[in-house]
């Protein structure tokens, strides 16, 4: 393993990896796993991984967890990018393209992160896992604890879409339904997290689920011939996907794999829930509290995200942006990518194709770029925006 620490993303303090870490001990603020990247070079090369399974952990020099450790896995990674000439043409977009994150385990990017931060923290001796989350999170926790043999304790909005919920219960986990948002939900873990022998799984409240989405970022450079795209389009609630695509771009140039063009990275929230979108119009380097939050696209219902300035200056360094999308219009446009492109998209994946309009309108983005947008779930597990 290459894994050598973790350190503060604000303040840079060392913390030792070898036992179960949340936020940083100094100014809780989000860690970050650091390697050996010198080390892992001389095994991991563009070349090595011809030959390697298709799935996250391909990429096992850079990713967390020893060497003699097996991985807690449900064949998670892998999942295609897809053209998306149809729904281009409508635009006159030639060169657009969708990752599926739908085809994972659980059916949403959130297998990515709790492969890695549920291998880790069994590894560690964890034996009770929580998280708050609205939806597919806690399906992906529920999962893969279930794998692991461990407790899962998932705690939801009472809202939250029903597919969810099920799917949590059935994966033998313990559910709580809070009337309130994922906020709330957080708030309850931390007041009983001690108390209950709880390990927190927070989104960025340990280290590791952002080395799983980080995977996002070695998959499309891999899958675009290592030439990363013009245009990143990618939903935003947490953000975990977001800042682990920025980390594996900078560890990818450091391994000698791509250099040091970026794609503009624009956030997308829905317009009842946007404090990302608020925070960097207004040139802030945090994001306050969103009051009100409401969506259907429950996965961008984060009024409050932990990593909020990490995302604020990726934005930024990448000249890219942030817009939001009304639930209207996340609908219609997931009508008109399912009859174009075969594809039911989530809520938050579909705000991305409507966002995507906006930006070609306001000229922030060129229709003979390269964009790649991120379906970060399916469909199936919100029938309820789409009953009429």
């Amino acid at each position: 393993m290459f894994l050598t620490h973790l350190e503060c993303t604000f303040c840079g303090l060392r913390h030792e990896w070898s036992q179960l870490q949340n936020l940083c001990t100094a100014c809780q603020k989000p860690l970050f796993p650091i390697y050996d990247l010198a080390g892992a070079g001389r095994t991991l090369t563009r070349e090595a991984l011809a030959s390697r399974e298709k799935s996250l952990w391909r990429y096992r020099e850079v990713l967390p967890l020893p060497a003699d450790a097996e991985p807690v896995s449900l064949g998670e990674g892998g999942t295609p990018l897809l053209r998306a000439a149809r729904f281009g043409a409508t635009l006159r977009v030639e060169d657009l393209w969708v990752k599926d994150e739908a085809q994972n385990p659980t059916q949403s990017f959130k297998a990515r992160g709790m492969t890695t931060a549920v291998s880790m923290a069994k590894h560690l001796g964890a034996t009770k896992l929580a998280v708050p989350s609205a939806g597919n999170a806690g399906g992906a926790l529920a999962a893969y604890a279930a794998r692991a043999g461990l407790e899962a304790h998932i705690f939801m909005p009472s809202d939250t879409p029903r597919a969810n919920i099920v799917e949590c219960r059935e994966l033998g986990a313990h559910v709580v339904l809070i009337d309130g948002l994922i906020t709330d939900c957080g708030a309850e873990i931390a007041r009983r997290k001690v108390a209950e022998g709880w390990f927190d799984m927070s989104t960025l409240k340990e280290p590791y689920r952002v080395e799983g989405k980080k995977t996002l970022g070695y998959e499309l450079a891999e899958q675009l011939g290592w030439v990363l795209p013009d245009v990143v389009l990618y939903p935003t609630g947490g953000g975990t996907g977001l800042i682990g695509m920025w980390k594996a771009f900078d560890e990818m140039e450091t391994l000698g794999w791509i250099g040091p063009a970026r794609p503009r990275m624009f956030s997308v929230q829905a317009s009842g829930c946007a404090p990302i979108v608020r925070a960097f119009e207004a040139g802030e380097k945090s994001a306050a509290e969103f009051p009100n939050a409401h969506t259907c696209a429950s996965g961008l219902r984060v009024p409050k995200a932990v990593g909020d300035f990490l995302m604020l200056e990726i934005l930024r360094e990448s000249k890219g942006g942030a817009v939001t999308v009304d639930d209207q219009e996340m609908i219609r446009v997931s009508r008109t990518v399912g009859s174009t492109e075969g594809l039911f998209v989530a809520p938050e994946g579909a705000a991305c194709f409507a966002a995507l309009e906006k930006l070609l309108a306001a000229k922030q983005v060129a229709a003979d770029e390269r964009i790649v947008i991120f379906n970060t779930g399916s469909g199936i597990k919100y029938l309820d925006c789409y009953e009429q």
